[in-house]
């Protein structure tokens, strides 16, 4: 969990521990694991870059509510929105300018609410 909540943040982690069912149990143990005890610990890649990479993905699958998860802790990893906007420019290329375009709504929604809280 420590991983995890270094990257996604305290907020997004709890939420999460809020929603965990009997049923979906196994697959939040599996995520755990996997995700964050295995994959994101490894040695080879800095978060920076498995962030970035996550973003193309996930763009290029179509998922744009776990592109928000990762918008939202791009700050935490050491993403600009910069890089956020250059891998976005990429997958317009090689991912279809439909799945960037989706990206670049979600992408803006984020900033905007992360803009909206610094202003408070």
């Amino acid at each position: 969990q420590k991983v995890r909540r270094e990257v996604l943040g305290d907020a997004y982690v709890n939420n999460a521990a809020k929603t965990t069912t009997e049923f979906n149990r196994p697959f939040q143990e599996l995520i755990a694991e996997y995700v964050w005890g295995t994959l994101w610990s490894r040695p080879g890649l800095d978060r920076r870059t498995r962030a970035l990479i996550n973003l193309g993905m996930l763009t290029a699958l179509g998922r744009t509510e776990e592109v928000k998860i990762y918008l939202g802790a791009a700050s935490n990893v050491g993403v600009s929105r910069e890089d956020v906007r250059e891998v976005l420019m990429q997958t317009a290329i090689y991912c279809g300018i439909p799945a960037a375009l989706d990206s670049f709504r979600a992408a803006q929604q984020v900033f905007n609410e992360q803009d909206a809280k610094k202003s408070e």
